[in-house]
C-alpha cells in the first residue's frame, strides 16, 4: 500500500492527503495488531492445574486462539485453556487477566466506548469512533459497553451511599471553603412507556409519558465583584444525579456535599425551587443552611398570578407586576405579597383556588425568598447553575428528539455522564477492577 503511494507520489498528480493518512493509519493499524497479538502471544500455561469454581481442579488441554477488537484494529491472540473433569466447564485465565472476559473489545476500546456514549446518542458514538479512531463497532455495542460501565459507576455510587447511611462519614481533612453551595431541581426526560404504567401526567386524565430525573449540584462561591455580586468558581462544580425517590436522591445529595467539604465549609447554603421535597430532604440533611428559593421562581409565580388575574387587561397586568415584584418582593417585604393575594375576592372558584395557593406558597416561603438580606451577604439569589446542569448533564443527551430510555438504561448514562463531568472517570476506570 505505501508503496502504491509513493508510486502516485512520484507522477507529479495531485495528493489526496485525507485518503494517503487514513490509509496509512490503516497500515499502522495492522502492523499494530500483529504485533500486539505477538506480544499477548502466551506461550504456554505457568500452572498445569488451576483450581475451578465447583470446587475440582480444571486441568491445562491445550492453546486456542481468541479474536477481539482493541484499539489498533482487530487482534488475535492465543491462551492456554483449562478443562474441569468434574463440571466440563473451560477456563480461560488470561482472558481476566488482559480484562477481556466475556467481551469483544480490549479495555482501552471499551473506554472509548463509554465516552462517546455518555457524550451523545449511540449512533454517534459509533460514527465518532470510525472517524477519529478507525474502529468499526455497532451503535448497539456502544450502548451496550456503555450502559454497562455505567451501570457499574451506579452500583458502586450506591454502595458508597449505603455505607454512608450506616456509618459516620470520615471528616473530610483540607482548607476552609468560603462559601458552599448545594442546588437540586428535577427534570424530566422521555421513557418507554413500560416506564410510566400507573402514573399520571402533568395534563388531567392523560398518562405520563416522561420520568423525573432529580439532578443535584455542588460548588464554591470564592467571593464577589466590585458590585457585590457573588463569583462562583466554576472549576468547582460537581453533579449527581439519578430516577429515583426524593428520599434516595437526599442521601446521595447528603454524600456528594460531604465529600466536597459540607463540614468544612464557613458558610452553607442551599439554592433550590419551590418543590416541597426539595425543602424536606434540605430539613433531612441540611439543618442550620442557609435556604434560598431561586428568584427566578419566585417571579414566575407572580407573573402566572398576574395573567390569571388580569388575563384581558395588560395595563392593569403590568401595574400588578410592578407594584408585586419591584415594589414587594424585590424590597423583602413578603408579608405585604401574601395580604394582597388573600384580600382579593372572587367567585371563580378555579382563580380562587390558585389565589390561595399561591399566598401559601409565598408564606411558606417567605423566609427563603428575603432577598434583599441575602444580597447584603453577597449570596447567590438564582439557581442558574442547576438550571444550566438539568440542560447540559441532561437535556443535551437524554431529551433529544425521537431519544426513549428505559429507567435504567437513563440511571447508567446519568452516572457515567456525572463521572466524565466531575472529573471521576479516569479514577473509577483505574480501579474498577479492584476487589
Amino acid at each position: 500500500m505505501l508503496a502504491a503511494i509513493f508510486r502516485s507520489r512520484n507522477t507529479g498528480g495531485p495528493l489526496d492527503l485525507e485518503a494517503v493518512e487514513t490509509l496509512v493509519r490503516s497500515t499502522m493499524h495492522n502492523a499494530g495488531a500483529a504485533v500486539l497479538g505477538r506480544v499477548l502471544d502466551i506461550a504456554g500455561p505457568q500452572q498445569r492445574e488451576l483450581p475451578c469454581p465447583c470446587g475440582s481442579v480444571a486441568r491445562y488441554r491445550e492453546r486456542r486462539s481468541r479474536n477481539f477488537l482493541s484499539v489498533v484494529g482487530p487482534t488475535v491472540i492465543l491462551r492456554p485453556w483449562y478443562l474441569c473433569p468434574a463440571c466440563h466447564q473451560g477456563m480461560f485465565p488470561a482472558d481476566k487477566d488482559l480484562d477481556i472476559l466475556n467481551t469483544d473489545f480490549s479495555p482501552g476500546v471499551r473506554r472509548m466506548q463509554a465516552l462517546v456514549g455518555q457524550q451523545g446518542p449511540f449512533a454517534q458514538g459509533r460514527e465518532q469512533m470510525k472517524l477519529l479512531a478507525g474502529l468499526n463497532v455497532t451503535a448497539k455495542s456502544v450502548e451496550r459497553v456503555a450502559e454497562s460501565i455505567g451501570a457499574d459507576i451506579a452500583r458502586k455510587d450506591q454502595a458508597r451511599i449505603g455505607r454512608a447511611v450506616q456509618l459516620n462519614l470520615p471528616i473530610m481533612i483540607g482548607p476552609k471553603i468560603p462559601v458552599l453551595y448545594i442546588q437540586m431541581d428535577g427534570t424530566g426526560v422521555p421513557v418507554v412507556k413500560k416506564e410510566t404504567q400507573g402514573r399520571k401526567g402533568k395534563t388531567d386524565g392523560q398518562p405520563a409519558h416522561t420520568r423525573e430525573v432529580k439532578l443535584g449540584c455542588v460548588f464554591v462561591q470564592t467571593g464577589w465583584d466590585a458590585e457585590g455580586r457573588a463569583i462562583r468558581d466554576p472549576d468547582t462544580t460537581t453533579y449527581t444525579a439519578a430516577i429515583e425517590t426524593a428520599e434516595q436522591f437526599g442521601k446521595r445529595l447528603y454524600v456528594e456535599a460531604w465529600n466536597r467539604g459540607w463540614d468544612r465549609a464557613k458558610k452553607k447554603v442551599v439554592l433550590a425551587d419551590g418543590a416541597e421535597w426539595c425543602w424536606n430532604q434540605t430539613a433531612i440533611h441540611f439543618p442550620g443552611a442557609v435556604e434560598i428559593v431561586d428568584l427566578f421562581h419566585a417571579r414566575q409565580h407572580l407573573w402566572d398570578t398576574a395573567r390569571r388575574l388580569h388575563t384581558n387587561d395588560p395595563v392593569l397586568r403590568d401595574r400588578w407586576i410592578r407594584q408585586h415584584e419591584k415594589g414587594w418582593l424585590d424590597k423583602g417585604k413578603i408579608e405585604k405579597i401574601v395580604a394582597s393575594l388573600r384580600a382579593v375576592k372572587t367567585e371563580n372558584l378555579e382563580l380562587a383556588k390558585l389565589l390561595g395557593n399561591e399566598a401559601d406558597y409565598f408564606e411558606r416561603n417567605r423566609e427563603r425568598i428575603r432577598y434583599p438580606k441575602f444580597r447584603k451577604q453577597h449570596l447567590f439569589v438564582g439557581s442558574g447553575v442547576i438550571e444550566a446542569g438539568c440542560k447540559t448533564v441532561i437535556g443535551s443527551r437524554l431529551k433529544q428528539s425521537g431519544m426513549f430510555s428505559s429507567v435504567d438504561g437513563a440511571n447508567a448514562i446519568i452516572a457515567l455522564r456525572c463521572a466524565h463531568l466531575n472529573g471521576t472517570f479516569e479514577d473509577y476506570w483505574a480501579s474498577r477492577n479492584a476487589a
